[in-house]
């Protein structure tokens, strides 16, 4: 069986083997459950001593938001040689890690270190907390090893749990297990449950099936003490992370061997990532032979990403690009000029 750690700040980890059901280890989820419930209410009220000093302030902004942790053990051989790693995002950026190498959690942006403005220890505590579940990743990663009845190799251990705020004000929480890059359990927060996904997460299901106090606490995490960190980062890095960067749109045309024509909507330069490009045609939108490209980083941080279309050069002036983005004040349409013009 995985075992999760839990820290008290959020709920990350606990080690939850069959061999802790104690009267001990009950006291102490009974201890964390009064601690979490402290921790949200410092949170919301801003008590003092107590977590944060500070309440998390309402963010205002019209895209969704994400804060996502991704732990990552990897090992070559049959002893406890591997390596572990944690990084945490608020959206696409990373603003924290931990690795075993140095062994010491460190911001990655120069926002983040306003954290210790409000708690001092806080990257004291994280440190701790990445160190312990580096050695129960570890640990379990030679456990997993043995249930798929691998004798040596490469393999990863892998965990992803984190929140979003979407715009439209609703939430959402995850954590999910992987194990050599494929799914392995994730929970349902919905449910309290857990989802494996192949023949060897079954035992582990059942173990954590039956944790219901600790998947009561996960939930809460998930759905109140997560929202209101992302928040908390949103505000410390609001000049970088809320910022609008309006995006740039050019239309390109490239003549087929049949004939036809394929018009390429080319948008670049924005932030936020959230973006919305249609082609339509008199006016309508239009899918019919459109082809989409992903949404990637350029290298200052902003976006870009494209749309095609295979139109015939006798109708092509019926086609034109429709781009919405918080960066603009209103949708814009772009059609393909003649160069010169």
């Amino acid at each position: 069986m995985f075992s999760p750690w839990a820290n008290p700040r959020s709920l990350r980890f606990y080690n939850f083997s069959a061999s802790n059901t104690t009267r001990r280890t009950l006291l102490s989820l009974l201890a964390m459950a009064r601690l979490l419930l402290l921790r949200v209410v410092a949170l919301l009220l801003g008590h003092p001593g107590i977590a944060l000093l500070n309440p998390a302030p309402a963010v205002s902004s019209s895209s969704s938001h994400s804060l996502r942790y991704f732990y990552t053990a990897a090992s070559e051989d049959n002893k406890m040689h591997s390596s572990f790693i944690i990084v945490g995002y608020v959206d696409d950026q990373r603003i924290c890690q931990y690795d075993s190498t140095v062994r010491e959690k460190r911001p990655s942006v120069p926002w983040m270190s306003k954290v210790e403005e409000e708690d001092p220890s806080y990257w004291k505590d994280e440190s701790e907390e990445s160190r312990n579940a580096e050695v129960f990743f570890k640990e379990s990663l030679v456990i997993a090893r043995n249930r798929y009845n691998q004798s040596g190799g490469f393999h990863t251990l892998q965990q992803m749990y984190g929140c979003d705020l979407r715009k439209d004000g609703s939430k959402a929480g995850y954590r999910q297990y992987a194990y050599d890059g494929k799914d392995f359990i994730s929970f349902d927060k919905e449910t309290l449950t857990w989802t494996a996904a192949d023949v060897e997460a079954q035992t582990t299901k059942r173990k954590w099936d039956a944790q219901s106090m600790r998947n009561q606490y996960l939930k809460a995490y998930l759905e109140e003490e997560c929202i209101l960190w992302l928040q908390k980062y949103l505000e410390y890095g609001k000049e970088t992370l809320l910022r609008t960067e309006t995006p740039e749109v050019m239309v390109t045309r490239k003549v087929d061997h049949d004939g036809m024509e394929t018009l390429i909507c080319r948008v670049g330069g924005f932030y936020p990532k959230e973006i919305d490009i249609e082609w339509t045609r008199d006016g309508e939108v239009w899918t019919q032979d459109v082809f989409h490209g992903l949404v990637s980083p350029n290298s200052d941080g902003t976006y870009y990403t494209w749309r095609s279309i295979t139109v015939d050069p006798k109708e092509r002036e019926r086609y034109q690009c429709h781009v919405e983005h918080d960066g603009l004040l209103k949708p814009v349409d772009v059609a393909w000029e003649e160069p010169g013009m």
